[in-house]
């Protein structure tokens, strides 16, 4: 056996207590270390199985390529998302529970913001057909997401325009984002609340165009 490992010069895999999610946060974090680096699309994981000193096939018995690292890495925005919040938070307006959720998601992907904006912008790449289709079932399930934690309650032909405006106003909320470089995003917040209350005041008139008038 010896003898096999000096061969082949690999090592065996690092099952520590069997705590698979630990080893998981570990090839994410190496990866985004070695991205910080190299940048994301030339990311390459025997560099990341170099770095944790580990065998490339335990990276991909936790994970089919770099974009499932990449989805691993996200994930993390979304259960910071749905970590219960405070208990004054069902009480705020629609809007503000919106804009404090999306916040949440955004900040928990902020110290690699950079490295993040790549990751969609690999996501978008025109010969990734297999990745953009996927691009567009994760919006519409991490929109579903942020209704959740936003607490919103709309039915019928109101969540539908909910959902689209939703959709519409988280994709150009991470595209601001992923060109953000001000501190905190502190630019970012600011678009984040002007396409809220913009979206506000027309779901506001819609409502009031359906209500019907009373009888003179």
């Amino acid at each position: 056996m010896a003898a096999a490992k000096a061969k082949t010069g690999r090592k065996s895999t690092p099952r520590s207590g069997g705590d698979r999610a630990v080893l998981r946060d570990r090839i994410v974090e190496a990866a985004l270390d070695t991205a910080e680096e190299w940048g994301w699309y030339d990311l390459r994981l025997h560099h990341v199985a170099e770095r944790l000193d580990i065998p490339l096939a335990t990276i991909r018995a936790e994970f089919r390529d770099g974009d499932a690292i990449a989805d691993a890495w996200i994930a993390r925005a979304d259960q910071a998302m749905l970590a219960p919040p405070g208990k004054s938070f069902e009480n705020l307006p629609a809007q503000e529970r919106l804009r404090i959720s999306l916040e949440v998601w955004l900040d928990t992907l902020a110290p690699r913001r950079r490295v993040t904006a790549q990751m969609f912008r690999a996501k978008l790449w025109p010969v990734h057909v297999h990745h953009n289709l996927k691009l567009v079932t994760w919006t519409s399930r991490t929109v579903q997401w942020w209704r959740e934690a936003a607490l919103l309650d709309g039915k019928g032909q109101r969540r539908s325009v909910e959902e689209i405006g939703m959709t519409l106003i988280f994709l150009s909320a991470l595209a601001y984002w992923c060109r953000d470089e001000s501190e905190g995003q502190v630019r970012t917040r600011a678009f984040l609340a002007r396409r809220l209350a913009r979206a506000d005041r027309m779901m506001a008139c819609a409502c009031a165009l359906r209500r019907p008038r009373a009888a003179g």
